[in-house]
């Protein structure tokens, strides 16, 4: 009796200890199967922001209305792209690749704000010139304008004045296309270079000529005190750039705060009659990768209605 007692208990502990070693067994498999999505998760993370995220532009196209644009501009064309940053996920592949992507949108207008060499990047004259030779070929049927941005150095303006691009830094220009009814486009210099002065940037309004009804598009990279020059001032659609959308952007909010754009970072906002289209950017200066916030330009057409 005690024999067979004995015996039963054996049995009884071998198959517990069978049990408890099947089912750490399978935690184990179940740890090893987790750890290994993890790892593929990881990896996956990395490639996309490292690399995927950060090449492929995507064009954001939109109608703009308004009843102050002139009849001869209904339909015009205008592509907004900024923050370039050569040299940071950005070099002379990738810059021919964007002129391709805006060409093929046969633009009327083309506006660039700011930044358009990397802070952290050396530029050779021999980069330099091919910055030129490539930004030349955007082709336009009515002009080409840019702003500074606070990355843009002594030989910014050079850049883009051999490249045909006109800077209106703290400036405007009357820009007409097949009548005698202008818009206006003007340019706001940056603020952490400490330029910027509204008062002469917005000095067509003082003048006797100034027609308070004109269609305004101002540029500007960095949008810190964008609200008191709306308070004060005339802007129908405003182009920024600088705040790349955060680089890091869920549900279309940015995680990151760049310095210069603590208020309009997102990529759109209205304020009372005024559109604001803030640029995604084509570089990635600052992570050197992006999440949920592609390189991207504006396309935009006019329409009075």
């Amino acid at each position: 009796m005690n024999s067979r007692q004995e015996k039963n208990k054996e049995i009884t502990t071998k198959i517990e200890k069978d049990e408890i070693a099947n089912k750490r067994k399978k935690l184990f498999i179940k740890i090893m199967k987790i750890s290994f999505l993890a790892i593929l998760l990881f990896i996956g993370i990395y490639f996309y922001t490292k690399y995927s995220s950060t090449t492929g532009i995507i064009v954001k196209e939109t109608r703009i209305k308004n009843n102050k644009i002139p009849d001869s501009f209904e339909g015009i064309k205008i592509i907004h792209f900024s923050d370039l940053d050569y040299g940071s996920t950005i070099f002379d592949n990738e810059l021919k690749n964007l002129v391709r992507i805006i060409n093929e949108r046969k633009p009327d207008i083309v506006v660039f704000t700011g930044n358009l060499i990397d802070k952290n990047y050396k530029i050779d004259l021999k980069e330099q010139e091919k910055i030129i030779k490539q930004l030349k070929k955007i082709d336009v049927t009515i002009g080409k304008y840019a702003v500074s941005g606070n990355n843009d150095k002594t030989n910014y303006d050079t850049i883009m004045n051999q490249s045909d691009f006109k800077v209106l830094d703290n400036s405007y220009d009357l820009v007409y296309n097949s009548d005698n009814c202008p818009i206006l486009i003007l340019g706001v210099s940056s603020l952490l270079q400490n330029n910027r002065d509204i008062k002469k940037a917005y000095s067509y309004e003082k003048e006797e000529t100034h027609n308070s009804n004109i269609y305004t598009i101002s540029l500007m990279s960095e949008t810190d005190g964008l609200d008191s020059i709306l308070s004060e001032h005339n802007n129908d659609l405003v182009l920024a750039g600088n705040s790349l959308n955060g680089e890091i952007n869920l549900f279309g909010h940015s995680l990151i705060t760049k310095k210069g754009s603590k208020k309009y970072k997102n990529a759109y906002y209205k304020v009372n009659n005024t559109h604001i289209y803030v640029s995604s950017g084509i570089g990635s200066p600052d992570l050197g990768f992006r999440l949920f916030a592609r390189p991207s330009i504006n396309f935009f057409r006019l329409s009075k209605n």
